[in-house]
């Protein structure tokens, strides 16, 4: 592939996601306190290449970074920081398409599972799946990664390293300096003030073994007649309470304890898993939501979510007539990502995929999902199974060079990628 620096990608780029700032770019850009190509791989203590951990978990923007705007109606971000503009454009296309991926790491797979994924696919995010023993391994094992994260590999730019640490059963860090964080219907009997500083304390341990994403808070709402019958979400009591209004200020304030203790909040499953009955994990079938439409109460908690600073809204692979009457999943659908979360919404941050290799989507070929995805928005594809990422990356990269339209799309989704990850504080300039 030819390199993003070219001037017809710089043009097209440039006309997809114009910059509202005045002035000169600045100079310097790349990826804070980040290992070069020589960095050694080693595990140390939670920092690449002996370095202090750059403050990639702190979620406040930087003195370069530019409040985003509203979204265009095709849901290009249309004001973001010089920095984070010219740390795009510096990037070679494979390493753009990099950063729209983010893969599982199980528990069982030896340390250097995915170095080659991020050496030769430039893959940029990584997600901790399989349930993790002690802070002690996830600490070096975060290390690890991050010193994977090489200027070859993806620019120097760190990694996010994501995990599901909603509470109760759905722990994916457990044991020694972890705490037992409790399920969200027992979280919401907290007053906000006090979940906010529970939650603070819950990322500060996620923050100090290196995670800087936390996959949660879940902002789904289950009716009361549903219950336990909502297998996804109602089965596990991940859900904060029965009516928008508990859901909303239990996961507001979870998020901004998040926040404040230097871990970026997730916004999850967008538009709503509450009503649904099977799992998308595992069936194809049960996964439809006939009530909700753009007026569906149940999106109160996504809006709040969003106005309270959430960095990434996940979407899911459930069905909705009500809101797409094509009945196509919500993570390839345009008029749900595009149309409601970006237009109606507002949210200009990055959109992330439900496991794109959930049985619900499986029968798609994965070269499909991932342009098809795109296409209706989104950014990052988070995949259980790595071995879908060369597909995947083919994929994007063959219909970037056939498509322009489609080539802006993904010039705007890698953006928002590194837009967030200024805002976190592992990209600076200067």
């Amino acid at each position: 592939m030819t390199s993003r620096s070219t001037a017809r990608v710089r043009a097209r780029f440039a006309a997809a996601v114009p910059i509202a700032l005045a002035g000169a770019l600045a100079a310097g850009c790349g990826g804070g306190e980040t290992p070069d190509d020589t960095a050694s791989t080693s595990a140390g203590s939670g920092t690449s290449t002996g370095t202090t951990t750059p403050s990639a978990t702190s979620p406040s923007p930087s003195a370069t970074a530019s409040a985003t705007a509203s979204p265009s109606p095709s849901g290009e971000a249309t004001d973001v920081s010089a920095c984070a503009r010219q740390t795009a454009d510096a990037l070679t296309e494979e390493q753009a398409l990099g950063q729209l991926l983010m893969v599982a790491f199980d528990t069982a797979a030896p340390r250097t599972a995915l170095d080659d994924l991020i050496a030769d696919q430039h893959v940029g995010n990584v997600i901790y799946l399989g349930g993790w023993e002690g802070a002690a391994r996830v600490k070096e094992t975060s290390t690890h990664l991050q010193a994977q994260a090489t200027k070859s590999a993806t620019a120097g730019i760190p990694l996010l390293l994501a995990a599901d640490q909603e509470g109760g059963e759905v722990r994916q860090l457990r044991g020694e300096g972890f705490s037992k964080v409790p399920s969200a219907k027992v979280q919401a009997q907290m007053s906000s003030n006090e979940l906010t500083a529970a939650a603070k304390g819950w990322a500060g341990e996620l923050k100090a073994v290196g995670i800087n994403v936390n996959l949660a808070p879940v902002t789904d709402t289950v009716p009361a007649e549903i219950g336990r019958a909502n297998e996804p979400i109602g089965k596990f009591a991940r859900q904060y309470g029965s009516t928008p209004a508990t859901v909303e200020k239990a996961s507001t304030a979870f998020l901004k304890g998040m926040i404040e203790g230097g871990v970026m909040g997730t916004v999850k499953h967008f538009p709503g898993l509450g009503r649904v009955e099977n799992n998308t994990d595992f069936n194809t079938t049960g996964i439809t939501d006939s009530v909700a439409t753009t007026n569906d109460p149940f999106l109160a908690p996504f809006t709040a979510g969003v106005k309270a600073g959430a960095g990434l809204v996940m979407v899911s692979s459930a069905r909705y007539p009500g809101l797409d009457p094509t009945e196509t999943q919500a993570m390839f659908s345009k008029p749900i990502i595009t149309d409601l979360l970006r237009g109606r919404l507002g949210f200009d941050g990055v959109v992330i995929t439900d496991d794109i290799n959930a049985k619900a989507v499986r029968s798609i070929p994965a070269a499909r999902r991932a342009t098809t995805y795109i296409e209706a928005g989104g950014d990052i594809l988070l995949t259980g199974d790595p071995e879908s990422v060369p597909a995947m990356t083919k994929a994007l990269a063959d219909k970037a060079r056939a498509d322009e339209g489609f080539a802006t799309l993904v010039d705007a989704s890698v953006l928002r990628v590194i837009a967030l990850k200024e805002r976190m504080g592992l990209v600076t300039c200067g």
